[in-house]
């Protein structure tokens, strides 16, 4: 496969994402692929979702994040009006941790 256009390259990156089967093999392929700036930068964004859906203020997550407002806003947009994305991903993960 040689992918020449964002969708491909996104659609390629997605599947290889599918391949992994435990978390381990993940975090490894993840700090292959990323920069630990990049990893800390999406780590914090998805607490910010999880804090941002247990209803918490923009002053508690930018203390514990870390996080611009601005970052913090655009993950709310993102909650409120995106893809469903951090929802889902956050839906799993409390459904896992009650199990």
């Amino acid at each position: 496969m040689k992918p020449n256009n964002y969708e491909e390259l996104l659609e390629y990156l997605c599947q290889g994402f599918l391949t992994l089967q435990t978390p381990e093999e993940c975090r490894h392929f993840l700090e292959d692929l990323c920069t630990m700036t990049e990893l800390q930068e999406m780590s914090r964004r998805l607490h910010a979702a999880k804090m941002l859906m247990d209803s918490h203020i923009y002053a508690e997550i930018a203390s514990q994040t870390g996080l611009s407002t601005a970052t913090i806003s655009r993950v709310n947009r993102c909650l409120k009006y995106g893809n469903e994305g951090y929802i889902r991903v956050l839906d799993r993960l409390n459904r896992k941790a009650h199990r």
